[in-house]
């Protein structure tokens, strides 16, 4: 009730316009996940147009950009140090974190070149309900990456998918450490934009927004293996 709804892709220049029309706020959430033939069009064109309606437009007082911290690497490169605010932009291979590198630095050259009222919201690994555990376990249905299936390397690993049996994931770095991970949960996604709009100390800056604390998969796949009476398996992330 109350609310608009406008049907159409980012990839479309003209939609950009219309959506800002008679708007105080953008909050840019759209986007698609490692589509090579999409991922230029909605995300990377379609931020522009957004950000370049909002500054033409001269009435949008703040414009919310979904981030990621998938700019910044995770858990694919070593991170001896915290990943903060300040951390550069290194994203890990694939189209999606590209894709956030470039939409970051657009904002931040609408903030330079036309004092554009960005703020960056750089979300962590979005969960809800269930989805950590329909991540972590063999059987589909699956959540996120990696998918496990594509590093099944040994005849133990590609046996779980070819004879349907369910097993626990635990994702290792080649030297055989755990991988840390750090999720988020959709309620307090929503929460931080709900502080961010029409809050004055967030115009130009970005933001972590991520759980209290990094999980250990280690850890996970020892718990979700003894309440659900299932083996683990070890992924190494390559």
């Amino acid at each position: 009730e109350g609310v608009e709804v406008m049907e159409d892709t980012l990839a479309e220049p003209t939609l950009a316009d219309r959506a800002v029309q008679d708007m105080d706020a953008v909050i840019h959430l759209a986007n698609v996940k490692e589509n090579r033939e999409l991922f230029m069009d909605v995300n990377v064109k379609g931020t522009f147009h957004l950000l370049d309606a909002s500054m033409r437009c001269g009435h949008i007082k703040q414009f919310i950009q979904a981030g990621s911290d998938a700019r910044a690497g995770i858990y694919y490169y070593p991170q001896p140090i915290p990943i903060t605010e300040n951390h550069p932009h290194s994203g890990y291979p694939g189209y999606y974190p590209l894709s956030k590198v470039l939409e970051e630095t657009m904002c931040e050259q609408y903030v330079i070149q036309y004092k554009t009222p960005v703020t960056i919201l750089r979300f962590s690994w979005v969960h809800d309900e269930d989805d950590i555990l329909a991540h972590v376990t063999l059987r589909e249905p699956g959540f996120g990456v990696p998918v496990w299936r594509e590093l099944a390397v040994t005849a133990e690993q590609k046996g779980y998918f070819e004879n349907d049996v369910d097993a626990v994931a635990c994702m290792v770095h080649p030297a055989g450490t755990p991988c840390i991970r750090q999720i988020v949960g959709i309620k307090d996604v929503v929460q931080s934009i709900m502080l961010a709009i029409n809050n004055p100390v967030t115009i130009g800056q970005a933001f972590n927004i991520s759980g209290p604390a990094p999980f250990s998969y280690a850890v996970l796949a020892d718990y979700v293996s003894k309440r659900l009476d299932l083996p683990v398996v070890e992924f190494e992330n390559p």
